[in-house]
């Protein structure tokens, strides 16, 4: 388990969102994305999105709150062997979520992860 604050954490997730390329980081609008100790769920999840994702948003769809991206420090930090380790899954969770935010399925999400590590 590495030791880090929240802030450090918060940090590397500010890191991964300004590494994202710009034009996807230009088309992310009323999303709010957190950090957070540990999910409210048994598992162990490493994110979460929670929203109407980009391609379901229709003609009347207005005066919303934001979508909620939230990274859970908890699970990265058990999970990770050391600080690369957390700033590499911190980037992968950053982008999975994001993801899922412009409408793409977990399966659909998870053939692209794979289909990055080939490359």
């Amino acid at each position: 388990m590495v030791k880090m604050s929240l802030e450090e954490f918060q940090e590397l997730v500010d890191e991964a969102l300004e590494n994202i390329p710009e034009e996807f980081r230009k088309h992310l609008d009323n999303v709010d994305i957190l950090v957070e100790d540990w999910p409210n769920r048994k598992e162990p999840l490493f994110g979460l999105y929670r929203g109407v994702p980009k391609t379901k948003r229709g003609l009347y769809y207005s005066g919303v709150l934001p979508d909620k991206i939230t990274i859970f420090a908890g699970p990265i930090l058990s999970f990770s062997k050391d600080e690369e380790g957390v700033k590499f899954q911190v980037k992968k969770t950053v982008i999975h979520e994001i993801g899922h935010y412009f409408g793409m399925s977990e399966e659909t999400i998870r053939q692209a992860e794979k289909e990055s590590r080939q490359k």
